[in-house]
């Protein structure tokens, strides 16, 4: 047990006060640098290690990977390694895909289901428009993609959705058939994580109970950036609809603070919190810690216009400080060059570049500022460009183990099918497709049946005639592949990614002897490296963990804590939270 004073000592009074409320539903207004992560860890310590709460018991949602990992490195610290790995944290979709692997047996895909990304969905959305004979001109793959994202938010079904006009119209269709094909793939994407999940705890009375009764307390942060399925999933959770539950929901939030309309998010969620849980303890975290009261008296002036707010009256201990300084300019160009001399002089006066960081609305006005930095020499680290698992050769392998995993998953196939090339090109994958629906089998089942070369099947009428080059190189590739898918559950993971990379061919392909092939050889490595933190889960396992960590990975996740001494450049969405 831990001692509560030694615990609480040093929180404010409102901040003891949030850690301190044990039942009922809870919602902490936080506003920014008010130390609300240390509200949310010491809490947790507070319920495992004073009340006696058993960690297994409680469930931490946050809004990014990064927030998770910084929340248990202070957990770890206040309760020990045992009790942190009995704790359950994560994001949303994290826990979402966590509870969609034990529930599959109530769903529609089994459980090696993989998570496709955004490029994944992209390419779904465009077959599905070809396959409806739509033009991806008159409706372009990411517009239709962001209204089937909005849907799924609002938790609206591809049988359910309807449309005012006739683009939205045939957005329904498309929606349908996308979800069609990625069912047909044993594919989600990130949506249907929570989409799936709310609907599941929702719907399965049997499966809502058993989920209630092993986290009895609840705790989410960020929350004014919840969707309606977010929310959703929630209100389940905490038996918002039972009269007499104990309703143990601890949610931290600030309207102020919401930036991700766009994506779906609702401020009012906050609102709706405490019409649906009356009788909800409020509690108003003011004080800041981060910035001068200048920098807080600014920002009141600008949130204080917004009617639908809860008012709060920012202050803080550390001084006024410096006068925000505004500069206009010409264009770009003028900007980029103002914020290199603001840097330099900075640096000039004692400071580093790791202290500066330039923020902007959109990942393209980023251009004219590298531009200028380059110019001179001056080292920086983008946020949100190339990531790491978006480098060729690091998807490539990834859609390898993809497949190995989820053979049904026939965008990974596509990719990996004739890489090495090995005389399987685009000609070949169209006549798979062909074969594919006239046997009314998936691709890799296709496969087999060709490369076994069975007389009675290659003389189907109406068919593509394959020639054997190409039923050889399939048989080929076939054969390779279901050696690996052999070994898949009973190799660790990164011994699983050595038999992979050297039975494919890969790697002989890649180290071509040229600079630019042993750089992509390093990132194949450094994948490997990836991989080793999950050699000691069980085989099975290992793989699905790694494929979903990776899947789930967000742009400020990968944003190194002290790394060289640079300039940072980032949106300010990436930078909500740093």
């Amino acid at each position: 047990m831990i001692d509560p004073e030694t615990l609480l000592a040093g929180l404010n009074p409102p901040q003891r006060e949030a850690v301190e409320a044990i039942d009922g539903p809870v919602l902490v207004l936080a506003g920014p640098g008010s130390g609300k992560t240390r509200v949310l860890t010491h809490r947790v310590a507070y319920l495992v290690g004073v009340v006696g709460v058993p960690p297994w018991h409680l469930l931490a949602v946050t809004f990014t990977n990064k927030a998770a990992r910084e929340m248990r490195e202070r957990l770890e610290q206040l309760l020990g390694a045992e009790a942190l790995g009995q704790l359950s944290i994560g994001t949303f979709h994290a826990i979402c895909a966590r509870i969609l692997r034990r529930e599959a047996e109530h769903l529609p895909f089994d459980q090696r289901f993989v998570i496709f990304d955004t490029d994944d969905q992209l390419r779904v959305v465009k077959a599905a428009l070809a396959e409806l004979n739509l033009d991806d001109k008159t409706y372009q793959p990411r517009a239709v993609l962001g209204a089937i994202s909005k849907a799924k938010n609002e938790l609206i079904r591809p049988e359910d959705y309807s449309g005012s006009t006739y683009w939205h119209e045939v957005a329904g269709r498309v929606y349908q058939r996308y979800h069609s094909l990625l069912r047909a793939n044993n594919a989600l994407d990130f949506d249907d994580l929570l989409l799936e999940t709310a609907l599941l705890l929702r719907d399965d009375k049997a499966v809502q109970a058993r989920y209630r009764d092993r986290y009895g307390f609840l705790m989410v942060d960020e929350f004014q950036d919840t969707n309606t399925a977010q929310y959703a999933l929630l209100k389940a959770l905490a038996a918002q609809e039972l009269p007499d539950a104990p309703h143990n929901l601890f949610a931290v939030g600030d309207e102020d603070q919401s930036i991700y309309r766009w994506r779906g998010a609702d401020y009012r969620n906050v609102l709706r919190f405490r019409k649906d849980f009356p009788g909800a303890r409020v509690i108003l975290l003011e004080q800041n810690y981060r910035s001068t009261q200048l920098i807080l008296d600014a920002a009141q002036a600008v949130i204080g216009r917004n009617g639908n707010r809860t008012h709060k009256a920012l202050w803080t201990e550390a001084g006024t400080g410096e006068r925000i300084t505004r500069f206009e300019a010409y264009d770009e160009n003028e900007e980029a060059a103002y914020l290199v001399r603001e840097i330099e002089r900075q640096v000039q006066a004692g400071g580093s570049y790791r202290d500066c960081a330039v923020m902007y609305r959109t990942n393209a006005q980023s251009r004219a500022i590298e531009d200028a930095l380059v110019r001179r020499r001056i080292p920086y680290q983008l946020v949100g460009g190339t990531r790491f698992y978006d480098r060729r050769e690091v998807r490539d392998v990834l859609s390898y183990l993809r497949f190995v995993h989820n053979p049904r998953d026939e965008i990974a196939l596509s990719r990996i099918v004739n890489l090495p090339p090995r005389g399987i090109g685009p000609k070949a994958w169209s006549q798979l497709g062909a074969w594919s629906r006239g046997l009314g089998t998936g691709v890799w089942e296709t496969m087999e049946t060709i490369a076994r070369g069975e007389d009675e099947l290659l003389d189907l009428p109406g068919l593509p005639a394959i020639d054997t080059r190409t039923r050889n190189a399939l048989g080929r590739f076939h054969g390779a592949m279901a050696e690996v898918m052999g070994a898949r559950d009973r190799l660790a993971v990164p011994e699983l990614l050595d038999r992979l990379l050297d039975t494919s061919g890969y790697v002989k392909w890649l180290r071509d002897g040229t600079d630019e092939g042993e750089e992509r050889w390093e990132n194949v490595q450094e994948l490997r490296g990836v991989a080793q933190d999950f050699a000691q889960l069980p085989p099975q396992e290992g793989l699905a963990t790694l494929l979903e960590s990776v899947a789930l990975a967000s742009d400020v996740d990968q944003m190194e804590e002290a790394g060289p001494d640079r300039v940072t450049l980032l949106t300010l969405h990436a930078a909500k939270g740093l």
